[in-house]
């Protein structure tokens, strides 16, 4: 069977069959566009109408829980909107985020492998809306398209560099420096609003959680870096006053 025989086969199949879809969250009409997320952006344009057929898509609201670490994969997830931080077990009763998601972002392929197993958990930060992708056809879409998944490997690797400079960070950087890097790379990945704070409201926990620190260290480095200028905060929307102070506390690093 040559590839387009093939190709042909994979959307017809996945068109006319219809799928079992987890009952976890809220499902809605379709509202994405078939153009915005990880996959689409990187598939066959001639792949879309299987996309269509097989997607699902689900409201998930604040604080619910996408999928936990050490369930059974049954398939992948792609933010269309909100955000979402993407966690991990850390010790008893403590948790380390990873990182976090928002629109576009793909959810779940950490549990890609022989595990079969959600080695992370993930969770709405805000009321938001998900596209859900069954691990079956998800599976299709690698074998049929090239492009997304050298995309999909390429994106591996720099999670895996952002994972070790952070282990690394933990390890020899100042906590103050840690929490300075957290809201650097908070402002990188949300930018500013208009009115000048980070396009992310986090509890302290959560940025507590983010940076590997305690809620208490936080609190008080927090305050330091009132004191002394660096940042501005109103709630849970924090500013960066002062982006070179802040920066040179990153450099603190015992090596």
């Amino acid at each position: 069977m040559n590839f387009y025989s093939f190709f042909l086969k994979q959307i017809h199949f996945f068109i006319s069959n219809n799928y079992q879809n987890f009952n976890l969250m809220k499902k809605i009409k379709n509202e994405c566009d078939i153009n915005t997320c990880f996959m689409c952006q990187n598939c066959l344009k001639e792949w879309h109408p299987a996309i269509a057929a097989n997607k699902r898509n689900f409201k998930a609201k604040k604080g619910e829980v996408l999928f936990n670490e050490g369930e059974p994969v049954k398939g992948i997830y792609f933010v269309y909107e909100g955000n979402f931080k993407v966690h991990k077990k850390w010790g008893l009763e403590k948790e380390l985020i990873i990182r976090f998601a928002s629109k576009g972002a793909i959810l779940g392929h950490r549990g890609l492998g022989s595990d079969n197993i959600y080695p992370v958990s993930a969770t709405a930060l805000e009321d938001g809306i998900v596209c859900y992708i069954d691990m079956d056809f998800f599976e299709s879409t690698l074998k049929v398209n090239a492009d997304f998944t050298y995309k999909l490997m390429m994106f591996f690797a720099t999670e895996l560099q952002k994972s070790e400079r952070k282990m690394r960070n933990m390890a020899h950087m100042s906590v103050k420096g840690r929490i300075a890097q957290a809201l650097i790379s908070l402002q990188d990945q949300f930018g500013i609003k208009e009115n000048g704070v980070i396009g992310i409201e986090l509890s302290r926990q959560d940025l507590a959680s983010y940076a590997g620190a305690t809620y208490e260290t936080v609190f008080r480095v927090i305050n330091e870096l009132l004191k002394e200028g660096i940042i501005s905060v109103n709630g849970k929307k924090i500013g960066i006053n002062n982006q070179e102070s802040l920066f040179l506390l990153t450099q603190d690093v015992n090596l």
